[in-house]
């Protein structure tokens, strides 16, 4: 039976999940006022059939039973809980201490679920997805939230990404794929609110499927219309999803969502406490069916009903934790099998904060994975501590760690900065993060980021560093576009966005970390415009490196092992049948013919 909200033959069908609930109820609202309904047990779910269409409606649930939290009970019907299978909801969450309080009321505090008007379900096609392309990573509401040209009321939302002024930087850049950032309903995190901070991130979600409403107010039909729009552009549309965690976090948290309704959804150690392999409080178990079965309906949602091409997955290596990490985890096959799901794009970020976390080059073949050692590598080379062995191996696709790539193409993900970091900008112009306004003592955010100022710490006028901080950019943007594998840029690093140094800004709803239009670096767009053209003439060629690649010192000689291995050595070229590229450290050059 379907988990959610089913309206057909003239009645409106709610069913949850609650295995060790001794009671749980549907309450309905009409405005402030309450209708509680007492749901009938199914087995491990709950359920109640009410007559007539309730499209429109707005509802919750409450549950009970023990409330023993040492043994992961925390039945409390003073608490409304959103339906985890809810795909819209009425307003954003916010944080309270109610919501952690037991016996307190939370119907005032807690979004309601509302019963979805559902479109027929789009027809299967393949993804819009090449590999070998470039993934253009954003935050949607950082992103157009200052466009001047993109009408105030749509700005930071979804719907935005459809704008024509939009489409036409898309174009300009050779974008293939856009990957958004966290669009589903999340919770700012505990310590942010008296810190006057939001989470700006969405990297703290509790209803996996709802879309939040500040970013897709719009709901359903208006992610379906904008990927409909990027799709007739010939662009992808990948969602980045978190099914790591929730934001129900620790044993300090709120009740709101699965704690209320089924706690064994969270990984628990033998003592019984809750198992933190996130660094968010709480790990969703992916040994129990249930969360499989959570996570692949999300997914099956967002394909059929939105037409989305693939998704990104946080902290990846959850999904196959039982607990330890397994390649041939149950999802994976799971996914496999699943006929709508298939032949989605599928990138992991391939490490979390657990025990063995780190296990990039290990997902399954038809996997692509974020590859952060292409990123350390290059800004190391460019740094000058980095070796030209190490760059060459990164620019052949990484076959040391993914192995030789598949005929569609090499797994990696190759980038240079992503929205955890600094900014590619900040890489050349910040020694150590900045990360002051956080409220944390400057100690969150990565410690090592590979980055250098040019002698001084943050923005100069002195034309002389700005020119070397330009020459820097475009150094490591130049080498990303000539590597082998799906390339991925973070919007606003095409013209030198910066974050003042801050390299955790998912907090900073603010200039830091919204997208300044107005001081755009064109030259360096410019040059990556003309980046991007040349990539896009030669794709087939940087999806799989040529089979007759020869490496060759500046003299003329083919490379040897004592050549790979000089220190400091920073001249390097490439030549193939297909294209032919120079790498040269000391004049800060890639150049690609």
């Amino acid at each position: 039976m379907t988990l959610g909200v089913c309206v057909s033959n003239g009645e409106t069908r709610f069913r949850v999940r609650a295995p060790r609930a001794a009671a749980v109820w549907l309450c309905l609202f009409a405005g402030d006022a309450e209708q509680r309904v007492a749901m009938a047990r199914d087995g491990e779910e709950w359920t109640v059939a009410m007559p007539g269409d309730r499209t429109g409606a707005q509802y919750g649930y409450r549950a009970d039973g023990p409330w023993d939290p040492a043994q992961g009970l925390w039945f409390d019907p003073a608490k409304l809980l959103v339906d985890p299978y809810a795909v819209e909801l009425d307003r954003r969450f916010a944080q309270n201490p109610r919501l952690a309080q037991q016996g307190a009321d939370t119907a005032s505090l807690v979004p309601r679920a509302i019963v979805p008007r559902r479109s027929a379900p789009l027809a299967p096609r393949p993804p819009y997805f090449v590999r070998g392309g470039l993934i253009y990573e954003l935050n949607v509401r950082a992103f157009t939230l200052l466009h001047s040209d993109v009408p105030e009321a749509v700005r930071g939302t979804v719907a935005a990404l459809a704008h024509p002024v939009i489409l036409a930087h898309f174009a300009r850049l050779g974008v293939t794929a856009l990957e958004l950032m966290p669009i589903v309903a999340w919770i700012d995190e505990r310590h942010l609110p008296p810190l006057g901070l939001v989470n700006a991130w969405g990297y703290n979600p509790v209803a996996m499927m709802a879309l939040d409403p500040g970013l897709c107010p719009g709901g359903v039909p208006e992610l379906r219309a904008t990927v409909a729009t990027l799709h007739e552009h010939g662009i992808g549309v990948l969602l980045d999803l978190v099914f790591n965690h929730t934001g129900e976090s620790d044993v300090a948290g709120g009740t709101v969502s699965l704690r209320g309704l089924d706690n064994a959804a969270y990984a628990h150690a033998p003592d019984g406490t809750l198992i933190n392999d996130t660094g968010c409080g709480n790990t969703l178990d992916f040994a129990n069916p249930a969360v499989r079965r959570l996570t692949i309906d999300a997914m099956r949602h967002f394909v059929g009903q939105c037409g989305v091409d693939g998704f990104r997955f946080d902290l990846a290596p959850v999904l196959a934790r039982s607990p330890g990490f397994d390649r041939h985890a149950p999802l994976f096959a799971e996914i496999a099998a699943d006929p709508l799901l298939a032949d989605r794009v599928l990138i992991a970020e391939p490490w979390d904060t657990g025990p063995g976390g780190y296990q990039l080059g290990r997902f399954p073949a038809n996997w692509m994975e974020w590859n952060d050692r292409f990123r350390d590598d290059v800004r190391r080379f460019w740094r000058g501590d980095g070796s030209i062995g190490a760059l060459a191996t990164r620019l052949a696709g990484s076959t040391d760690i993914f192995g030789d790539p598949p005929p569609e193409g090499a797994r990696t993900v190759n980038f240079l900065a992503a929205h955890d970091g600094f900014t590619l900008a900040d890489t050349v112009a910040y020694e150590r993060r900045h990360n002051e306004a956080n409220g944390e003592n400057n100690r969150d955010g990565h410690g090592e980021n590979f980055s250098w100022n040019n002698g001084v710490e943050g923005p100069v006028d002195d034309p002389a560093i700005r020119a070397a901080r330009t020459a820097d950019l475009k150094a490591m943007l130049g080498t990303l576009f000539a590597s082998t594998g799906t390339i991925m840029l973070t919007a606003g690093d095409e013209f030198g966005r910066s974050q003042r140094g801050n390299n955790n800004a998912y907090c900073q709803d603010n200039a830091i970390g919204w997208i300044d239009w107005a001081a755009r670096g064109l030259e360096l767009e410019d040059y990556v415009a003309g980046l991007s053209e040349q990539r896009a003439a030669r794709m087939n060629s940087f999806a799989r490196f040529p089979l007759d690649a020869r490496w060759l010192t500046r003299e003329g000689h083919t490379m040897q092992v004592p050549d790979w291995e000089k220190p400091g050595e920073g001249w390097l070229r490439c030549e193939t049948s297909a294209f032919t590229f120079t790498i040269d450290r000391a004049a800060h050059t890639v150049t690609i013919t």
